[in-house]
């Protein structure tokens, strides 16, 4: 083989018919084909992985109800009873419960999707599949932990007060749109954390300043009332406030969002995950080379 071949078949055009290069990025078609023909292996990884998340701990995947049970607890002493920011809310247990379980998958996608290239090394290094697989089932795992929340947070909400109703059915499209904004925060911050493995260390700071930017224990519109009208704005347009006043407006009586609210959810949602996904299919061939 001359240097010229030998050199070629570093190129993205190989000089062989029928020949491609280990490990090349894929057309973007093609690369989607092929997440969709691994979505079972996904969905089971998915639930595996969630099964294993517990597995050292002696209550095991109760974990997943009892923690955010354990910060209602702690937010409800030091906002409720502490700080007074119940104030002006009609049923502070119902709101600050949504906004635990509900912002808890926007923070919880975001920071395990920044491990989940570089915690499956081995996986990505022994074998050939779209990377993508791997933020895909660590969104997933978020989202089977948000529905098996359901077990405790409706009990909580008939608890406080809140009667069933239609308007609890508007709660899947608000998760549903909240699920691809997460999804595509996972890529951006898949891609970021196998390239920079500090990563993983510094979102956790990002997320807990976002939840207390999102309204999570306060009503945004009491707290900017005395503020200039931008700071709502800035505060009402951002996608974690989002999600949640669609969530609250679903199951919480007296929490009316405009229809705007929804227009923006769905820009959020499909504008993120379309640029997200794009992002980290660019970097598709550097994953595993760290």
């Amino acid at each position: 083989m001359t240097a010229t071949n030998a050199l070629n078949l570093d190129t993205a055009e190989p000089p062989y018919p029928g020949l491609e290069r280990a490990g090349a990025r894929l057309p973007i078609d093609e690369y989607t084909r092929r997440i969709w023909q691994r979505r079972w292996f996904t969905a089971a990884y998915a639930s595996a992985s969630n099964a294993a998340g517990y597995e050292g701990s002696f209550l095991g995947q109760s974990w997943q109800l009892l923690t955010p049970l354990l910060n209602i607890a702690v937010y409800y002493l030091i906002f409720g009873v502490l700080l007074h920011t119940n104030q002006g809310i009609h049923n502070f247990i119902g709101f600050l419960s949504v906004g635990i379980f509900v912002f808890g998958f926007t923070t919880g996608a975001l920071n395990a999707g920044a491990r989940s290239i570089t915690a499956n090394l081995g996986l990505v290094r022994a074998l050939q599949f779209p990377r993508a697989v791997l933020p895909l089932s660590t969104t997933l795992v978020q989202l089977q932990q948000l529905i098996n929340s359901m077990v405790v947070l409706i009990p909580i909400l008939l608890l406080s007060g809140e009667q069933l109703s239609w308007r609890w059915l508007l709660l899947a499209p608000a998760i549903g749109l909240q699920t691809m904004f997460n999804l595509g925060l996972t890529f951006a911050a898949a891609r970021m954390g196998a390239k920079v493995p500090d990563t993983a260390q510094v979102l956790p700071f990002v997320s807990r300043v976002w939840m207390y930017l999102s309204g999570v224990m306060y009503s945004v519109h009491a707290v900017t009332a005395s503020h200039a009208p931008w700071v709502a704005s800035v505060l009402t347009n951002n996608p974690g406030y989002i999600y949640l006043a669609l969530a609250r407006n679903a199951v919480l009586s007296g929490s009316p969002v405009p229809a705007t609210t929804w227009l923006w959810a769905i820009a959020w949602s499909v504008g993120t995950l379309a640029v997200a996904y794009l992002y980290f299919w660019r970097g598709e061939e550097e994953y595993g080379n760290v």
